[in-house]
């Protein structure tokens, strides 16, 4: 269990800040910036939700869960070994994040152009979180290729900008206020 007695401790107050491990990095460390883009993916979601409603906010409330989750597997290297068990993403997030993929995509008539970050301001936010969510992704991609990152991880970023595009969508009216890209529109 977590126990918060103190917000402000003082200790990154050089730059560096602990680990879960309780190794000492710099705040510009790769790794910071993996698991702190992610909380600010997080954060997106937060505001999303409160323009959503429904099966939405509940699957959203789920994913902010899981992106808890996934930024203490992230936070925490394979070496040295925890004292006590992490929590890390397993397979059974990724599926489950195809699984509402599916299920929000089935209200949605096929894309006939590429769609414009709008609509309704749920829709919007949650264009918003996709964005970080990528960013968070590639940022995660070039950390794996300096250290070990659970696969599954990698996995759960990936489908959730995924996740994030469809329920845009899907608070969109079901596709109907999507803003569609018009090639070349104003070139004229």
């Amino acid at each position: 269990m977590v126990v918060l007695n103190r917000i402000y401790t003082k200790t990154g107050d050089s730059g560096e800040t602990a680990l879960v491990t309780g190794v000492r990095v710099p705040k510009d460390d790769l790794r910071i910036a993996c698991y702190g883009t992610v909380d600010e993916t997080n954060s997106a979601i937060g505001v999303a939700r409160t323009a959503a409603s429904g099966l939405l906010d509940q699957m959203l409330g789920r994913i902010q869960n899981d992106l808890f989750d996934l930024g203490s597997d992230l936070a925490t290297p394979e070496e040295p070994k925890p004292a006590f068990e992490i929590p890390r993403i397993v397979e059974a997030q990724v599926t489950r994040l195809e699984d509402e993929i599916d299920q929000l995509n089935a209200y949605l008539s096929p894309l006939t152009s590429f769609v414009l970050p709008g609509g309704v301001p749920a829709a919007a936010h949650l264009h918003l979180a996709r964005t970080i969510a990528r960013r968070a992704e590639r940022l995660a991609v070039e950390l794996a290729r300096r250290e070990k990152v659970g696969e599954p991880a990698l996995k759960y970023l990936n489908r959730l900008s995924d996740h994030l595009f469809v329920a845009a969508r899907f608070a969109n009216d079901k596709g109907a206020k999507d803003v569609l890209w018009v090639p070349g529109a104003n070139r004229t």
